[in-house]
C-alpha cells in the first residue's frame, strides 16, 4: 500500500469524494470557519485543569469494547458485569457500562458530539491512519484545525470520535485573547510521510494517548458557559454564537459546546444511552475547594466521590471532579 493509495482509501472510508469535501464536513465538527494557516505538540495535560477520563452507556457492550480496542487500540483493563473499562498502561481513560435495553439517545438530545483522543505525535497521528485504512474502518470527516490535525468517526452505537494531534503550542495563534481554529484541508498525504505506509505497525494504543478534550450538545451556550466557566473555572478561548471552547492553562480548548442539533434541548433521559460521565482532573486542592464552593453558592448539589466529588450540568450530564 502506497501512500496515494492509503490516501483515496481514507477518502472512500470517508464516503467522499475529496478532502475539500471531508474538511467541509469536519467543520460541522467543530464550527470552524475557514481560517488562515497557524500552528502549533499540545499540553492538554499539563494544564491546572485537564480531561481524566468518560464513560458510556451502551446496549451492545462486547461490541463496542472491540470497537474501542481494537480501532482507537485501547487495552481492557478491567472487565465486570457492571463496567468494562480500557485504557493504556498508563491508566484507565474510557468506561463503557452495559444498558442492553436503553434507547438510543437522539443527536438532537443534550449529550456528547465527541470524545477527542489526543495522540502523543503527529507520527502516531500517521500510524493510526493506516491502522484505520488498512482496517477499512468507516470515517466520517478530515480537518486541520490550525492548532491540531484531526480525523472523525463514530462508534457503533453513533457516539463521536475525534483522533487528533497538537501542533506545538508556540506556533499557535491568538488574537485579542482568543485562540485561532479553522477548519481547511487535511495534508493527508504530508502525515502519512512520517510512516510506512505499506504495513501497519499500530499494535495498540501508544503510551502517552490522552482525551484532549470532550466536546458536548448543549440546549443552550449561555447557560453552559454559566456552568463550566462561571462555576468548574475553564476559561473561554473561543466563542460563536452556537459554540463555545474553554480550557485550562492556556490550551486551545479542554471542553466544547455546541447548540447546532440539540438547541433549546431540555434535561437527558438517564434511560438513554450515551455518555455517562466524564471527569475533570487537578493537582491542586484548592481548585477543587473552589469549585466545591462555587456549584454550593449557586444551589447546585455535589455527591461525594473517592477522590473528589461529582455534580450535574444544566442538561444532568454527570462531571466528575477528582484531584490527579
Amino acid at each position: 500500500m502506497n501512500s496515494a493509495l492509503t490516501r483515496r482509501t481514507l477518502l472512500q472510508l470517508a464516503g467522499t469524494s475529496c478532502l475539500g469535501s471531508a474538511a467541509s464536513r469536519a467543520a460541522r465538527a467543530e464550527g470552524g470557519p475557514v481560517a488562515a494557516p497557524a500552528a502549533g505538540p499540545g499540553f492538554a495535560s499539563k494544564t491546572p485543569i485537564r480531561i481524566g477520563a468518560a464513560a458510556l452507556k451502551v446496549r451492545d457492550i462486547e461490541r463496542v469494547t472491540n470497537y474501542y480496542r481494537d480501532v482507537i487500540g485501547l487495552t481492557v483493563l478491567a472487565r465486570g458485569a457492571a463496567s468494562v473499562t480500557l485504557g493504556t498502561g498508563e491508566g484507565a481513560l474510557l468506561t463503557l457500562e452495559p444498558r442492553p435495553d436503553a434507547a438510543l439517545e437522539p443527536p438532537t438530545a443534550a449529550g456528547l458530539f465527541h470524545i477527542a483522543f489526543l495522540m502523543p505525535s503527529r507520527r502516531d497521528l500517521a500510524r493510526w491512519l493506516v491502522h484505520v485504512a488498512r482496517n477499512q474502518t468507516p470515517l466520517t470527516g478530515f480537518a486541520d484545525h490550525s492548532v491540531s490535525e484531526a480525523v472523525y468517526l463514530d462508534d457503533p452505537e453513533g457516539n463521536g470520535i475525534e483522533v487528533y494531534a497538537d501542533r506545538p503550542s508556540e506556533l499557535w495563534r491568538w488574537e485579542d485573547g482568543r485562540v485561532v481554529m479553522g477548519t481547511r484541508r487535511l495534508d493527508v498525504d504530508d502525515i502519512l510521510s512520517l510512516t510506512d505506509t505499506r504495513a501497519s505497525d499500530y499494535a495498540g494504543a501508544p503510551d502517552g494517548l490522552r482525551i484532549g478534550h470532550v466536546h458536548l450538545r448543549v440546549g443552550d451556550v449561555d447557560a453552559g458557559d454559566r456552568f463550566y466557566r462561571d462555576l468548574l473555572g475553564l476559561a473561554p478561548t473561543s466563542r460563536r454564537d452556537t459554540a463555545s471552547f474553554l480550557s485550562s492553562g492556556g490550551y486551545h480548548h479542554h471542553l466544547a459546546l455546541n447548540t447546532w442539533n440539540s438547541a433549546g434541548a431540555g434535561r437527558r433521559d438517564d434511560g438513554r444511552t450515551g455518555l455517562a460521565w466524564f471527569s475533570l482532573m487537578t493537582g491542586k486542592p484548592e481548585l477543587m475547594t473552589a469549585q466545591a464552593d462555587r456549584l454550593t453558592a449557586a444551589g447546585i448539589a455535589t455527591t461525594a466521590l473517592s477522590g473528589g466529588f461529582e455534580s450535574l450540568d444544566p442538561w444532568g450530564t454527570r462531571v466528575r471532579l477528582l484531584q490527579g
